[in-house]
């Protein structure tokens, strides 16, 4: 993957509006990629994904729940740039940006993939159900396993059922690690 190229990409117009790219962070190899929709304000300043609140909450449940830390799992987004306000990434912004995740994913080569929330869901695995028929349904993904669950910001603010339902989506990825 040419980082140079990603770091300076123009392709849609998130890029007049960001502070930086965020490209991913984690081992190139690593077992499990996460796969959130877009930066938000923290992750925009910081450069890298899931550094705020929804970061902290995700790997601490990943750990509990799964045995796994962040530095065990390829972590990046639908789109690489924050959107303004952080609305939902717009269909010609996911579209230019996703030759961008299929190379991150051609060269981490997980063997499982986790998506969080709706945005991500559809399209890594091309599906339009709504979150809660969509999450903790295993799917495949060019011959990887995956599934998807609520982001961590909705288990924020979605309380004990959501967080419930996370958590128990994450024991779901703990199996497919050990079935892989």
């Amino acid at each position: 993957m040419d980082l140079a190229a990603l770091a300076s990409c123009t392709r849609c117009p998130l890029a007049q509006t960001r502070q930086r790219v965020v490209i991913g962070s984690g081992p190139r190899h690593a077992t499990l990629m996460i796969v959130g929709e877009a930066p938000g304000a923290t992750e925009d300043a910081g450069g890298e994904p899931f550094i705020g609140r929804s970061g902290q909450l995700l790997f601490r449940l990943l750990n509990e729940e799964a045995g796994l830390s962040r530095d065990q799992c390829f972590v990046t987004n639908v789109v690489k740039c924050r959107p303004p306000a952080n609305r939902v990434p717009r269909r010609g912004e996911i579209r230019a940006c996703r030759p961008w995740l299929d190379e991150q994913l051609a060269e981490v080569s997980p063997r499982v993939l986790l998506a969080l929330g709706a945005t991500a869901a559809a399209n890594l695995f091309a599906t339009t159900a709504p979150m809660g028929e969509v999450h903790g349904v295993i799917h495949e993904l060019a011959g990887r396993r995956g599934l998807a669950t609520y982001h961590p910001a909705a288990a924020l603010r979605g309380g004990p059922r959501v967080l419930a339902l996370v958590r128990e989506d994450l024991r779901r990825v703990r199996a497919l690690l050990e079935a892989t």
